[in-house]
């Protein structure tokens, strides 16, 4: 019996498939924010994001400013979402321990208190 698979057609390189040797993207991001820059001035990205948006407003279209709210809320949100993490003394000395502890079983080192 052969183990050899057969070759159904699907999936696997084909000839001529694929981009060609030496080719460039079609939009990079240079190009793409020089592009930006020489048609809006030189205006900042955010002072059009906002116009945009305001614009969207005035004409009431609710579904485009739903989509701005989402792109400036994630935004925000991901740059105002901290959280910050404070333990007192005697929490940090019980973890300091736990994790000693701990440490030890896996290693086979005995603590300080082991000994």
């Amino acid at each position: 019996m052969s183990t050899e698979k057969k070759n159904s057609g699907h999936g696997g390189a084909r000839k001529g498939a694929g981009r060609k040797p030496g080719s460039r993207d079609q939009i990079t991001i240079k190009s793409l924010l020089e592009t930006l820059d020489q048609k809006t001035g030189g205006r900042d990205y955010e002072e059009l994001l906002v116009e945009d948006f305001l614009q969207a407003r005035d004409n009431n279209d609710t579904q485009l400013m739903l989509k701005y709210h989402n792109l400036i809320l994630n935004k925000v949100m991901n740059s105002l979402a901290r959280i910050e993490v404070t333990d007192s003394s005697d929490a940090v000395a019980a973890k300091q321990q736990a994790f000693a502890e701990a440490l030890s079983r896996l290693t086979g080192i005995s603590t300080q208190e082991d000994k």
